[in-house]
């Protein structure tokens, strides 16, 4: 099992098995990321892997159209496109 810290939510911690998809482990947990299709498409569940992003997987070409290279170099992904081999802190912007 894996750590996921969600600091946007008064750093609640929560177990998962490793290769879970970022987004489906905040819907599990109710952690509270951002989200409206869950596919990929709207850009929505964009977070920033604060702690472990060389725990994640590669980038996909989906997320390429929602965030520039210097985004992903500063750590951000898309939740629904993430998943995780190991421990990782993840944040996000509360602004609607």
């Amino acid at each position: 099992m894996i750590n996921v810290t969600f600091i946007t939510n008064d750093n609640k911690q929560v177990e998962a098995p490793e290769n879970s998809n970022l987004l489906r482990v905040s819907l599990r947990e109710k952690a509270g990321i951002p989200f409206k299709c869950g596919g990929g498409l709207c850009g929505t569940c964009k977070c920033l892997i604060e702690r472990g992003l060389e725990h994640t997987d590669e980038v996909k070409a989906k997320e390429r159209k929602h965030l520039n290279e210097a985004q992903l170099a500063e750590g951000y992904r898309m939740a629904c496109q993430t998943f995780l081999r190991g421990d990782v802190a993840v944040s996000w912007s509360t602004a609607s």
